[in-house]
């Protein structure tokens, strides 16, 4: 799978840059070819000679260098990002990912990630700090940030770090590291040829020129299915609602405010399509009327409320040889509510999930989840993150299609 695959290894100065060397060691056992960019700190722990004897590249790390040697110019940062088909930074400090989320571009490696298409070329971060550092909100929104422009995290682990302290900042190991990047290598293209259509967000039923109906949804379930599908290879058609997210890159962009402006635009894609993922959050009501001025304070007031559309629902009803998967946020009851939706809007699968759990459901970057297939089976995941969850649902959907 990794034969003559180039492999970019940033290696920054973390006490575990040690394990950078067992990886590139594993990574060339697979046939793959590394290539090792360092940072200055990083030849504190680990001496470029090391590195370039288990790679047999030279090691770059000076941001200007004339004289490098083969093809590399004075721009060897461009060349660096052009060539591989993977980037591996491991270990990633908060410095790097900081630097990465503020698009910083400072030394070699910072520039090289810079310049790095993630369309095309997978980023796998992994990162390794102290707990104390791993949780400080600045590190923690750098985070939540680069998971949402695309970049992978490999998680790290709980243990005993260097500091003595023990807790979660312990970089993955090696051999758990190279699964990540030979499983990203073979998502790549397993959804090649297909087209998904995702929908995300919340919708809005305007009241006046003011004011709205809507709810809490952010979007990022939707949107980190959408990255992901991307990432694997499919035409991806994303319908979004109002939200602050970035668009995933690669993945074809309809905007719209109104369940009804959803409902209409996912029917006008529909026959094109051959998975839909309707995780958007589409208001079940809308003003009977909309008034054309702004509504002032007042008495008591009455709302007089009429049903939108049911657009998975009618997706059901539409669904032909589409793989159909649906979402449902509930307080109570909910593999009951999960399997009955499944029946009444002809589903494939659902996932549900709790919104009493915390970590799960709204304005979070993680999720808990029960997957609910049409066959009756049954699946509780843990806590994971959004994106990472998109990807197990997707891999899901790979292997059910052909039964339904």
């Amino acid at each position: 799978m990794l034969k003559n695959k180039l492999i970019l290894l940033g290696i920054t100065g973390g006490i575990a840059a040690y394990k950078s060397a067992e990886l590139a060691r594993l990574l060339i056992k697979e046939g793959a070819v590394v290539q090792v960019v360092m940072t200055e700190n990083a030849e504190a722990f680990i001496t470029p000679l090391t590195m370039k004897t288990l790679t047999g590249r030279p090691v770059y790390s000076a941001l200007y260098n004339p004289d490098a040697p083969g093809h590399f110019s004075a721009t060897v940062h461009i060349d660096l990002a052009r060539e591989p088909q993977m980037v591996v930074v491991a270990p990633a400090t908060a410095n790097i990912l900081g630097k990465l989320a503020a698009g910083i571009a400072d030394d070699l490696l910072s520039t090289v990630l810079m310049a790095v298409n993630t369309a095309e070329c997978p980023v796998i971060l992994a990162p390794s700090m102290n707990t104390s550092m791993l949780h400080n909100p600045a590190v923690r929104d750098n985070i939540a940030v680069l998971r949402r422009r695309g970049y992978n995290m490999a998680d790290p682990l709980d243990g005993f770090l260097a500091c003595g302290e023990v807790g979660e900042g312990r970089m993955i190991e090696p051999s758990g590291l190279l699964e990540i990047i030979k499983r990203k290598f073979q998502q790549a293209v397993d959804f090649k040829g297909l087209t998904v259509l995702v929908t995300a967000g919340p919708t809005r039923e305007a009241l006046d020129p003011v004011r709205f109906l809507s709810n809490h949804s952010s979007g990022r379930m939707g949107y980190a299915l959408a990255q992901a599908a991307v990432e694997r290879g499919a035409h991806v058609i994303l319908i979004s609602g109002p939200t602050a997210l970035e668009t995933p890159p690669g993945a074809d962009f309809y905007p719209v405010v109104s369940a009804q402006e959803m409902y209409e635009t996912v029917m006008d894609k529909l026959p094109t399509v051959d998975i839909v993922i309707k995780s958007a959050a589409v208001a079940d009501y809308r003003p009977k009327g909309i008034s054309a001025q702004k509504i002032k304070k007042g008495g008591e007031m009455t709302l007089k409320l009429v049903r939108n559309p049911d657009i998975l629902k009618e997706i059901g009803k539409r669904k032909g040889n589409i793989f159909v998967v649906g979402f449902a946020a509930e307080t109570e009851n909910i593999l009951a509510h999960g399997k009955k939706k499944i029946a009444d809007k002809n589903l494939d699968m659902i996932v549900v999930n709790d919104l009493t759990l915390e970590g799960a459901g709204f304005n979070t970057e993680t999720n808990i989840v029960h997957l609910l297939y049409r066959d009756g089976r049954e699946e509780r995941l843990p806590l994971m993150s959004k994106y990472e969850l998109a990807h197990l649902i997707l891999d899901r959907i790979k292997e059910n299609k052909g039964k339904v």
